[in-house]
């Protein structure tokens, strides 16, 4: 029986790629020769979208690259380049290409015509051409995305595969213009995303927990500076084996499938995890704790009252939470969480706010950050929401997410009253970072600084959540589990875009702060043994709960907490931070099923 030619729509990226005069030969090529490494009789008919176009009549300015480099810096890409001294230096030294690269991305991003025209050329082709593949590299795969993952066209993509490669399609500036989040394809029969880490054109996995996704490890380092080539992708060994493989259709092809397809029911996923992180034994003594690491233990026995198993349960304390081992930790909790599954952060030690500087050499933030046994006051070496919400914004909305932090981020170390206090003073060459000389007053004062990518006033009184609790009282201030970097839309332009594509925004966990911003974390001395006061009375009303076998609610657990540290004379109050909707809702897993 004769096989139907492989239909394949091509979707080029930037930098003017048509005018290359052998662009549309090499793709054919690569793409030919892998399909058939796997199917020698397949025939394969490629067609090609130009839309370079649509772009040249809105043409670029220097400002507007200007800002779109500032963006992409700010928003948390290159492992935080903002921060690079010698890189940050270059980054406007760099070639007119990378530019034109981020200004290209910015257009798309923030022109509502453009992005509708780009969507209707693909659009056309797709209604024409009838492809049974869609191949789509770097600004190719956003316009792709932007059109396939819109309720309004998710017909577009159905029964078909999409393969994106070189893409920005998770960078947080590119997902904060979508609303947000990445949602699944599922119309589709299978979306590949190829990703290369040495690419440097603010490319970003995608995490996405569906059955039709696959990411593939495409590594490469080419001669030149953005190892973004698209037939370099195409052409790479892991795309052979994995994509044209699957697309290839041949008898090879279709038994591979089914291999995996019977394996992955066999792949056991735990539903519930729990990281415990402490620290009291920081390198500077002045710096050292007490209860952390008895907090640790505290707060397993009362997971494993409430159903966790010890194989469940993993520990970092002191030398080895370090900044690396904490962040490779948080990616075995959070990997594969789905609906339903139980996944718990808890963190016992100092907290700390972070200035940082920003692409134009300024500061324009504060990270809240964990302080790892290896801090120094680095991006590199602390734990900041740029890194957490990478791991977090992209889990099941029905999945349950709960991050303890038992520390603060006020300052600290003694205070007068001899209590412990869990929040790091910044040293001075750090604190100037945030003052300024007032000649008037003969006065060092603090400077107002709001973050780059966040324009807080333009959140309405109807947003789902506190703009202080995200955002800090500064407005100046990305907060942990917040994952403010995807929310830098107005409420109209985020509801808009929530709506468009069918998702709710980033996930954001369920938070339990020992205390409110301006507030201290303090330890508490029982007998003779240290804990944190929020996590000691945390577990005392977990385990009253357990002999009442009712539903404890979120806002009540940290009531009764509240209640009892008031009773005790610590002036801290423990905090919620969570979508309105949850706060009255029943905690999941709190009444034991042990045994059940």
């Amino acid at each position: 029986m004769s096989q139907t030619s492989l239909r394949i729509l091509c979707v080029h990226g930037v930098g003017h790629e048509e005018a290359q005069p052998r662009w549309m030969d090499d793709w054919r090529q690569a793409i030919a020769d892998g399909v058939r490494q796997w199917n020698a009789a397949r025939a394969v008919e490629c067609e090609f979208v130009r839309y370079d176009d649509l772009f040249a009549a809105a043409p670029l300015n220097p400002a507007t690259v200007a800002e779109a480099i500032a963006k992409l810096v700010a928003s948390g890409v290159w492992h935080g380049l903002g921060d690079l001294f010698a890189r940050r230096r270059g980054l406007f030294e760099l070639p007119d290409r990378l530019r034109w690269t981020a200004g290209m991305v910015a257009q798309w991003a923030e022109n509502d015509a453009l992005r509708a025209a780009a969507r209707q050329r693909v659009l056309e082709h797709v209604e024409k051409f009838q492809p049974t593949v869609i191949c789509a590299h770097s600004l190719g795969s956003l316009i792709s995305y932007d059109l396939f993952g819109r309720k309004q066209h998710e017909a577009a993509i159905a029964g078909r595969r999409f393969v994106s490669f070189g893409s920005q399609i998770g960078n947080p500036f590119v997902r904060s213009a979508l609303g947000g989040r990445i949602k699944e394809l599922a119309q589709a029969r299978m979306w590949f995303h190829l990703f290369n880490e040495h690419d440097d054109a603010f490319t970003a996995k995608i995490r996405l927990n569906a059955e039709n996704f696959c990411q593939v490890d495409t590594r490469f380092d080419i001669e030149g500076i953005l190892d973004h080539d698209a037939v370099a992708y195409l052409k790479h060994p892991q795309t052979t084996a994995t994509v044209w493989r699957e697309i290839a259709g041949g008898s090879a092809a279709r038994a591979f499938t089914e291999r995996v397809r019977q394996l992955k029911p066999a792949i056991k996923r735990s539903q519930r995890r729990a990281l415990l992180v402490g620290i009291n034994d920081y390198p500077d003594e002045a710096n050292r704790l007490e209860g952390c690491v008895n907090d640790v233990f505290l707060m397993s026995s009362a997971l494993q009252e409430i159903g966790f198993q010890p194989e469940d349960i993993r520990v970092v304390l002191d030398e080895r939470a370090t900044a690396k081992g904490i962040l490779e930790r948080l990616e075995w909790l959070l990997d594969g969480a789905g609906e339903g599954d139980a996944r718990v952060f808890f963190y016992s030690g100092h907290g700390a706010q972070l200035p940082g500087y920003g692409a134009h050499e300024q500061v324009d933030r504060q990270d809240e950050c964990l302080v790892p046994h290896d801090f120094d006051w680095s991006r590199e070496r602390a734990v900041i929401d740029d890194q957490f919400y990478e791991l977090y914004s992209q889990l099941p909305y029905k999945a349950n997410f709960l991050a303890i932090f038992d520390c603060c981020h006020s300052g600290g170390m003694t205070r007068d009253s001899g209590l412990r206090v869990r929040g790091l003073n910044p040293p001075d060459d750090i604190r100037h970072r945030l003052l300024k000389w007032n000649p008037t007053e003969q006065m060092w004062e603090v400077r107002k600084v709001r973050l780059a990518n966040l324009d807080a006033d333009k959140w309405t009184e109807k947003t789902t959540f506190d703009k202080a609790a995200m955002a800090g009282e500064s407005g100046a201030v990305r907060k942990l589990g917040r994952a403010v970097a995807l929310r830098s839309l107005s409420d109209d332009a985020y509801n808009r875009a929530r709506n468009e594509f069918d998702h709710k925004g980033a996930y954001l966990p369920v938070i339990l702060q020992a205390c409110q911003e301006r507030e201290f974390a303090a330890e508490y001395r029982h007998g003779v043994q240290s804990y944190g006061a929020f996590t000691y009375a945390l577990a005392l009303v977990f385990r009253e709960n357990l002999t009442k076998k009712e539903p404890l609610r979120w806002q009540e657990l940290v009531k009764r907490a509240a209640e009892k540290l008031k009773r005790l004379g610590y002036a801290q109050t423990p905090a919620l931070v969570c979508p309105k909707v949850l706060r009255d809702q029943p905690i999941p897993h709190a009444v034991s099923d042990m045994g059940a």
